[in-house]
């Protein structure tokens, strides 16, 4: 096996769409900016491309660093480089910021070009059918008619799997880990409680608070400290933090005294530094709607018999937010199209975070399919379940 390394030094670039785009919600979006990022090289043919789709709060850096002292690689730098599981020796890799984002794509904190002020509480809401076709776009200029696959946990799962929809023949594989096809209820539930943390925060001023100068801080420190207990596992969380005191003995007060607490308010204090709070509503509200079984009747698989693409699904034992039912019933759905579909159920105690950690059977499995993909074989339209541990 080719040693891994990483792959270096990366810079954003930034794309221009003049022409309109129409959204699901009728409305038009007259211009528009996507910032991505590209590793590895396109070959002659163009057959190598890959594009990774990101979840909640990710963004186009998925690999990579900005300088050499730079301590943040991109989000899912353990999975993409050289070497790696997907190899950018062999593959061409696209990251990219979706539409209604805060990292340099259009999204409400870019400046409106009628009003030639920030979009605020007017940015249009974004589905994820809209984001695959802004991707689309993206791949047109590029160059690049037919991705070899597309890639995403999560929220940018549901993208890979819209995207065998929205464009069949333009894919060729979808990878679609940790995810579902539509929210349960209850996840619906944690998005509405973030929502209003936000929307009720004094200094929101209903969305237009870029021109009082201010941000939502302690709404959007709630909803990042509401997600992260969603993300994790009760064992995860038990096994990082258990019981444990902060300083000395209890002080009988509402400051900070376990661990877990300071866990929470230094993530919620970084992403409300960092994260624009209307572009969580509309991440949050993107997830909310996307439900490909909807004008189905509730039919599943019906929806999915426009796709043509070969599946890898995969799923996280201790994920209680996306659990592997809802990841089985998208395999079940595609072999009721006799699609090719591989289905891996990994044992793992991080919960939804899992699909970010490198864990060696995880990667893997991914490696394999990857390698499958390069090599240009077959994959069986008998599904492989593979699990690791007790059931």
């Amino acid at each position: 096996m080719q040693e891994s390394s990483s792959i270096g030094i990366v810079a954003p670039q930034t794309a221009h769409f003049d022409a309109p785009l129409t959204l699901k919600n009728g409305e038009v979006l007259p211009q528009f900016d996507l910032t991505y990022e590209i590793y590895g090289t396109l070959n002659a043919d163009k057959s190598n491309a890959v594009l990774i789709c990101h979840a909640l709060s990710g963004n186009h850096h998925v690999a990579g660093k900005y300088t050499e002292t730079d301590k943040n690689a991109g989000w899912w730098d353990n999975l993409i480089g050289p070497g790696k599981p997907l190899d950018t020796n062999r593959f061409f890799v696209i990251g990219v910021n979706n539409l209604g984002g805060c990292h340099g794509s259009s999204g409400p904190a870019s400046i409106d070009p009628l009003t030639r002020q920030p979009w605020g509480s007017t940015f249009p809401v974004i589905t994820v059918e809209d984001w695959v076709a802004s991707q689309a776009r993206l791949a047109d200029y590029l160059g690049i008619q037919q991705l070899a696959a597309v890639i995403g946990g999560s929220l940018g799962g549901m993208q890979a799997l819209q995207w065998t929809l929205s464009f069949p023949e333009r894919v060729q594989h979808a990878l679609v880990i940790a995810s579902a096809p539509n929210l349960t209820a209850q996840n619906m539930a944690f998005n509405e409680v973030a929502r209003q943390a936000i929307i009720t925060d004094p200094e929101f001023h209903g969305g237009d608070y870029y021109a009082h100068g201010v941000v939502p801080r302690r709404g959007l420190r709630i909803a990042r400290m509401l997600g992260h207990i969603t993300y994790l596992s009760d064992d995860a969380m038990g096994m990082k933090f258990g019981r444990k005191l902060r300083h000395g003995p209890i002080k009988y007060s509402f400051d900070v005294e376990f661990e877990m607490e300071s866990y929470l308010r230094y993530q919620g204090d970084k992403f409300a530094g960092e994260f624009d709070a209307n572009t969580y509503l509309r991440m949050t509200r993107a997830l909310d709607y996307y439900d490909p079984a909807l004008e189905h009747g509730g039919d599943l698989s019906a929806a999915l018999k426009p796709a043509k693409a070969d599946f890898l699904v995969v799923s996280f034992t201790s994920d209680w937010r996306f659990s592997p039912a809802r990841s089985r019933e998208i395999v079940k759905a595609l072999l009721d199209n006799n699609l090719s579909v591989s289905y891996a159920e990994v044992t793992a105690a991080h919960g939804h975070d899992a699909f970010l950690m490198p864990d060696p059977h995880y990667h893997s499995i991914l490696r394999a399919y990857l390698k499958k993909i390069e090599l240009r074989k077959n994959i069986s339209a008998v599904p492989i379940i593979e699990r690791r541990g007790a059931l």
